[in-house]
């Protein structure tokens, strides 16, 4: 009987590994043809989702470079990510072997080696609509590509014009942001209600995210990963204002209807303009996370581990008390995912890195 016990035991272990072993694989996969195909490095245009800090240079209320954010973080040190540790971004560039944490563009300690090794110049509260970063006074898209005008000089000024553009060139642009352009636009001010129906304003930011993927292209983007939005009705936040114990699915409607747009703009232009694309679903990702906690070894899907866990987030969120075991949780505070939500974000990513993008 021991024997028998043993030898169970052992299956029960082998098979709690194999989630482990197929990441392995996967970024194993996606390093070979990244380095067959001389992937040089990652770029980051957004929102909070992939901003580690560039919003701590400016004039905002929108920061997070204070604890308890950062708390699993390198050394427990915030950075301004809106998160415990590390965003999918950083967990991307880990994975590529470049580095374990992509720096913000704006940092005044950016080395000569971060430069080569990506930057982001992503903004928290930022949207596809240029409107939605100057209600909070944060880089709209159209800065954000300013700012990669001026990443692309220092560049030149460092190995050379040719091997700059190439360089860039060779580079995974990453775009993940949209969730702003609901929830601090669309919903609460009430301009651009007053000049687009729900339907009409869906289109207006696929428009604004098509100018700014073809402005990318002119200045030397080829391969572009698109983030989708996530289940914008599963916020902890969302859930407090609506006062639903479920998700909001009005909300969670919109997100879906959003990123099937989102995806089939992605493939018009993978056609006209022969950028290579893909699209990483955060959507499915978190719905199946707080759908099927116990795949993930999560046991609190419904609220943050912040303060309450319903409200709190940025500046409401600064010195508060937090759960002990962040890694069980979805979410860190009531509007963004903790840090081990961000890495299975990052593996689908990883997982959709294929041919089709990289070569």
């Amino acid at each position: 009987m021991r024997a028998a016990g043993a030898g169970m035991a052992a299956v029960v272990a082998s098979l709690a590994l194999l989630p482990l072993l197929a990441q392995a694989i996967a970024i194993d996969k996606m390093r070979q043809l990244a380095a067959k195909n001389n992937v040089t490095c990652i770029l980051v245009f957004g929102d909070s989702s992939v901003d580690p800090g560039n919003n701590n240079r400016l004039q905002t209320t929108m920061k997070s470079n204070f604890l308890p954010y950062g708390r699993d973080f390198f050394n427990g040190h915030p950075t301004g990510r809106f998160c415990n540790g590390r965003l999918a971004t950083d967990f991307i560039a880990e994975a590529l072997g470049y580095t374990k944490a992509i720096p913000a563009f704006l940092d005044p300690k950016l080395t000569r080696s971060e430069l080569l090794h990506g930057v982001s110049f992503a903004s928290a509260a930022s949207g596809y609509d240029d409107f939605t970063a100057n209600i909070s006074s944060v880089l709209p898209v159209s800065k954000q590509l300013e700012y990669f005008l001026h990443y692309k000089l220092h560049l030149s000024k460092l190995v050379g014009g040719k091997k700059a553009e190439d360089i860039i060139n060779n580079a995974v642009f990453i775009m993940s942001m949209g969730t702003n352009d609901f929830l601090q636009n669309y919903y609460l001010d009430p301009t651009r209600p007053k000049q687009y129906s729900l339907q009409a304003y869906l289109t207006f930011l696929i428009s604004c995210m098509s100018r700014d993927i073809q402005e990318m292209h002119r200045l030397g983007a080829r391969r572009l990963v698109i983030v989708g939005v996530p289940p914008l009705g599963c916020m902890p936040l969302v859930k407090t204002l609506m006062d639903t114990k479920t998700c909001y699915q009005d909300y969670n409607k919109i997100s879906f209807s959003f990123n099937f747009l989102i995806r089939r703009k992605l493939d018009s232009l993978r056609k006209s303009i022969g950028l290579k694309t893909s699209f990483v679903d955060a959507y499915a990702v978190i719905q199946d996370a707080i759908n099927r906690p116990n795949r993930y070894g999560l046991t609190e899907t419904s609220k943050g581990c912040c303060g309450t866990g319903t409200v709190e987030y940025g500046d409401t969120c600064k010195g508060l008390t937090t759960c002990s075991e962040p890694e069980k949780y979805v979410f860190w505070d009531a509007v963004h995912p903790t840090e081990k939500i961000y890495k299975i974000v990052a593996l689908k990513a990883i997982a959709s890195f294929d041919e089709n993008l990289l070569a």
